[in-house]
């Protein structure tokens, strides 16, 4: 029998072992899971212009490398099955990926909630300790930032079997969302885990989904970092301090970072979180803090470049050299070094100034202080971990600009290096679990509708559902009606997955921990994402977000009759006679005022409170105190809507 000559240098093994080439991108690797009922789209790496052939259950196909090495290929789409051995060959080399399965694949990606692992969420329900399953497969992709999309991942993440050795480190909103899939569609099910803690949504996005959600400026910007950093973190310092500017009325010149800058300066008691200094108006202070040390330079160190090094800062800071910037961060683990440009240093009297932006628990500069110094060109150095002097900042509206290129705060960094490498990887589902970052962002709807979009078309499944974890309840309830980022940001949520006919909202108001900002109840979450998916990807009927609100008309008493759909039976108030978590409300703001609902099957009426109501809002706080749910237990999650 002849043999081909493209098999006959196949080599029998793993594709973890290290092969010269072919390589494959992406996530197809020993154990994996591929999406059926769409086009397998492969791509790698290979010697130039050669042929490489892809074998598949059966399909094969025939490429070539391009003069760079690399190559793409596609296969037809197969059913749910396997396992299959995938054959990659080239004159090269060759690799077999081993134990390969078709059936569907989610994509679940967030910030902390979605990160937070099944081992520390409810792990004494049994769902916590499941069977080994070897046709559903786990997948974590390792942190990491970058200032350009990358074709491959950093760190390449490997499959696994969910077994109890796997399943207790996985995401646990993930997991229990694909464990419920899993026994209810019968195929082989994939789940891929890309978040990180703390991140905001602009920096999953795309570069052409940063410019379609309004900020191309950062998109900008960040494309000049890749190409000169220094450049761009002028350009950094330069917006932030015009923003410090717009919201104090300082002129230029007299902001609290020059040098002959006249704050009430007190000593900085140690580097340390400021909340532990024992001092009562920092005790549960979140904001902002300015630093200052004052250094003597000899001419012989004022020669030349140097480089300052800060420690670590909870939670971003930005730094000024004698009043000019020199840089900023705004990952709290991270330590500050800066460079200092010939010229900066002045011999005698210097002065470095630190505004530290304490946005959530603790904050400060953490050092420690023996890692702190100022390095010379001469190579000499100064210790700077001692003899800091504080003054609290004003408090300025909104929030303070972040340099794109931070890894959780930038924009576009973790979509670069998290996201960006999965290539074409279909997939029938994505769960989003994030939005905690954002409150007090304006324009959340923007960027949650152009991740959705360009999510989709990257992996290049336009259809994936898309299900969202609305925020759950956080902090202190109120005792009056008042605004909310958090509000704003469930809100955004819920206009952006109503608007989208394959998109469904896993409503968690009823799970939340007003000491926590990360509840352990994901198991319920998992199981409300796997309902939306199962309205969304299989077109079951099923409601894709529970009860949702529909309409608000105004009643002949000035009061106003609210309808909702996706209601399993009737509507509930929970515990009392009438529905709570409702607010009349006029045009402007401050004229909110609770009033309660009453339950009739599908509806609720609200009597008039004799005030004009233009406007219904429901559980509109931060931590919102409601009783509405149906018969499915389901509750109804916050929404603002006009009255007609």
């Amino acid at each position: 029998m002849r043999i081909n000559p493209l098999l006959a240098v196949l080599m029998i093994g793993s594709a973890s072992t290290a092969w010269a080439a072919p390589r494959l991108d992406g996530v197809v690797s020993d154990h994996a899971v591929i999406q059926r009922g769409q086009p397998i789209e492969l791509a790698g790496d290979a010697a130039a212009g050669e042929t490489v052939m892809i074998t598949l259950a059966g399909a094969a196909v025939t490429t070539r490398a391009d003069r760079n090495g690399r190559f793409a290929a596609q296969l037809p789409a197969l059913p749910a099955g396997g396992p299959y051995d995938l054959t990659v060959a080239a004159p090269s080399g060759g690799a077999v990926v081993r134990d390969v399965l078709i059936g569907d694949v989610y994509l679940c990606s967030g910030q902390s909630n979605m990160e937070l692992v099944v081992s520390d969420a409810q792990d004494l329900i049994p769902d916590a300790h499941p069977p080994a399953d070897d046709q559903l497969r786990l997948l974590t992709v390792t942190k990491q930032s970058a200032a350009a999309p990358l074709v491959q991942f950093a760190t390449q993440p490997r499959w696994a079997a969910s077994s109890p050795a796997t399943v207790p480190g996985f995401s646990a909103a993930c997991f229990y969302m694909v464990q419920s899939l899993r026994r209810t569609e019968k195929v082989p099910v994939g789940a891929i885990h890309s978040s990180w803690g703390g991140s905001r949504i602009s920096a999953w996005l795309s570069d052409a989904a940063l410019h379609r959600a309004d900020m191309g400026a950062e998109a900008d910007l960040l494309a000049l970092y890749a190409r000169d950093p220094a450049a761009a973190t002028r350009r950094a310092m330069t917006i932030w301090e015009g923003w410090w500017r717009a919201g104090s009325g300082d002129a230029a010149g007299r902001e609290p970072w020059q040098p002959a800058a006249a704050l009430d300066w007190q000593p900085v008691p140690a580097m340390t979180n400021f909340e532990t200094w024992g001092i009562p108006a920092l005790a549960d202070y979140n904001g902002m803090i300015w630093y200052r040390r004052e250094i003597e330079v000899t001419p012989a160190q004022a020669r030349g470049a140097a480089t300052i090094a800060l420690g670590a800062v909870d939670d971003a800071d930005r730094t000024w050299v004698n009043g000019q910037g020199v840089g900023g961060s705004s990952l709290a683990s991270q330590p500050r070094v800066y460079a200092l440009p010939e010229g900066l240093l002045k011999p005698g009297r210097n002065v470095v100034t630190v505004n530290v932006d304490d946005v959530y628990a603790f904050g400060g500069m953490t050092g420690p202080a023996e890692a702190m110094r100022i390095t010379f060109a001469d190579g000499t150095s100064l210790p700077l971990g001692t003899d800091w002097r504080y003054a609290v900042a004003a408090r300025l509206p909104g929030s303070a600009p972040r340099v794109p290129w931070d890894d959780i705060n930038g924009a576009g960094t973790l979509y670069n290096a998290m996201i960006a490498p999965l290539g074409r990887t279909h997939v029938a589902g994505i769960a989003w679990y994030q939005g905690e970052s954002d409150t007090g962002i304006p324009g959340y709807d923007k960027r949650l509708a152009a991740l959705a979009a360009d999510w989709r078309q990257r992996l290049g499944s336009p259809q994936a559902g898309f299900g969202v974890v609305q925020l759950a309840g956080y902090g202190e309830p109120r005792a009056a009606p008042t605004e909310s980022g958090w509000a704003d940001v469930r809100d955004a949520q819920r206009r952006v997955t109503a608007a989208d006919p394959h998109a469904g909202l896993a409503v968690t108001l009823d799970i939340g921990d007003a000491l926590d900002i990360h509840p352990g109840e994901k198991h319920a979450v998992g199981e409300r994402l796997a309902l939306a998916m199962r309205a969304a990807v299989y077109a079951k009927p099923v409601a894709p977000a529970g009860p949702a609100i529909a309409s608000a008309q105004r009643s002949a008493d000035g009061g106003v009759t609210l309808a909702f759909t996706g209601v399993v039976g009737a509507l509930h108030a929970r515990g009392a006679a009438q529905a709570i978590g409702f607010e009349l409300c006029g045009v402007g703001a401050g004229t909110c005022r609770y009033a309660a609902g009453r339950v009739d099957g599908t509806r609720i009426t609200i009597a008039g409170d004799g005030k004009p109501a233009t406007r219904v809002r429901y559980a509109w706080a931060d931590a919102p105190a409601i009783n509405l749910t149906d018969d499915a237990k389901l509750p109804v999650g916050t929404f603002e809507i006009a009255v007609h």
